[in-house]
């Protein structure tokens, strides 16, 4: 199997790589495997701060590496959080703490439509001059009250109305096959296949 680092400690991000990625042979092992700390974000982009990720952890591990960085924007919130998604209330990072302040935040507003931006970046070197790049976008509206214990972020509040499920209600196969990672993911594999 080949080795690929995910820059990247969040177990649910790890499970969803692991399962896609294993069929096109992959073994994909967190950062945290190579004692590598998280990179700063610094910009205001998802690319940017998935390119800034990806170099550092082939850097440190001396293996290629996988980077995403993605995060919910929402329309009445002028695509707020976005990159700041996952500490959007602050440090230490905190799901609950950050979907309490999406809820506070869209109280009173009528529009409630949001979509999940993943990036991913794959580099086979920390110097790679010419990364693979994927995007994809997951769209659906944001409910008052959760709904689902699967997922993780804001997958309990995130409805798909064509469904009429949220995130959190899907099995990993569903969200696999229709999320934002798991459209991103799937360029990616097909560019991999493609060899790119």
């Amino acid at each position: 199997m080949k080795k690929l680092v995910l820059a990247s400690n969040n177990p649910g991000k790890l499970r969803e790589f692991a399962q896609l990625l294993a069929p096109l042979d992959f073994e994909v092992l967190p950062q945290a495997h190579f004692n590598i700390p998280e990179a700063e974000e610094p910009h205001h982009t998802f690319v940017e701060n998935a390119l800034v990720k990806a170099r550092h952890a082939a850097r440190l591990s001396g293996l290629p590496a996988l980077a995403d960085d993605s995060g919910l924007c929402v329309a009445a919130l002028d695509g707020a959080p976005g990159v700041y998604s996952a500490r959007y209330a602050g440090e230490p990072k905190s799901d609950a703490r950050n979907n309490q302040k999406l809820i506070a935040e869209l109280a009173g507003k009528g529009d409630r439509r949001a979509h999940y931006v993943c990036v991913l970046v794959l580099v086979q070197h920390a110097d790679d001059p010419q990364p693979l790049i994927t995007e994809g976008e997951w769209h659906g509206e944001i409910l008052a009250t959760p709904r689902g214990t699967g997922g993780f972020g804001y997958d309990p509040y995130f409805l798909l109305p064509q469904l009429g499920l949220t995130g959190a209600e899907m099995s990993a196969e569903q969200k696999n096959a229709i999320s934002h990672r798991g459209k991103a993911l799937a360029l990616l594999i097909q560019r991999l296949r493609a060899g790119d």
